[in-house]
């Protein structure tokens, strides 16, 4: 079960801090309007991604036997891990570009999570085919990765938020861009483990004998 927390918590806390459409919405609306502006949009994937996770366990319960197709998602889930360690590792920080807009952060933020692929690749690619195999574990093995990667991603948008409304210049700093580089190192090594399970599922490479 430790495992499923920490791996919840790495991807929790990689999506959070990495430069994307929400991040900047909670950057912007902190500086637009206050700290409280961007903790609420922080909180949008709280409110969007349950019908994502319900619909790709669904999916992914339907394709329990077909092992090709789970190793072709696998794959593609290290993909779409494998980019974000690739930005993880290329970061030197980023600008936000603010607008005048009327003030409805947490409206804001629910379609901004909701509009983005992200939320769907990741939970189609990664985050239900971990949750399936935590089953297999037993029932508080994917409530573990639950409780990781949500109290990593919403809090460290969070903490952004905070940090933000005190000093814009923090996206510029060494500490924001060493901890992404370092983050993008562990998930390149994760997205190799799904490779690796892809191509087993798939039967392209020999399953290790137990």
């Amino acid at each position: 079960m430790g495992y499923y927390l920490t791996l919840g918590a790495l991807l929790g806390l990689s999506a959070g801090l990495a430069p994307g459409p929400l991040l900047t919405l909670v950057i912007s609306e902190t500086l637009r309007h206050d700290v409280r502006a961007g903790v609420r949009v922080a909180l949008a994937p709280m409110v969007t991604d349950l019908p994502i996770i319900l619909l790709t366990l669904f999916v992914l319960s339907r394709l329990a036997g077909f092992h090709g197709i789970l190793g072709a998602i696998s794959i593609a889930g290290g993909i779409f891990i494998l980019s974000m360690g690739y930005e993880g590792l290329r970061t030197k920080g980023f600008d936000v570009h603010l607008q005048d807009a009327p003030r409805k952060s947490l409206r804001k933020g629910i379609l901004t999570n909701m509009l983005s692929p992200h939320p769907y690749l990741f939970w189609f690619g990664v985050g239900a085919p971990t949750m399936t195999r935590a089953l297999d574990v037993n029932l508080l093995a994917p409530a573990a990765f639950i409780a990781g990667f949500y109290a990593c991603l919403v809090g460290s948008k969070i903490a952004l938020a905070l940090l933000v409304g005190r000093s814009k210049s923090f996206f510029k700093g060494k500490a924001y861009v060493w901890t992404m580089r370092l983050l993008g190192m562990a998930l390149v090594v994760l997205a190799l483990m799904l490779f690796r399970d892809g191509l087993q599922l798939t039967g392209l490479v020999a399953a290790p004998q137990t």
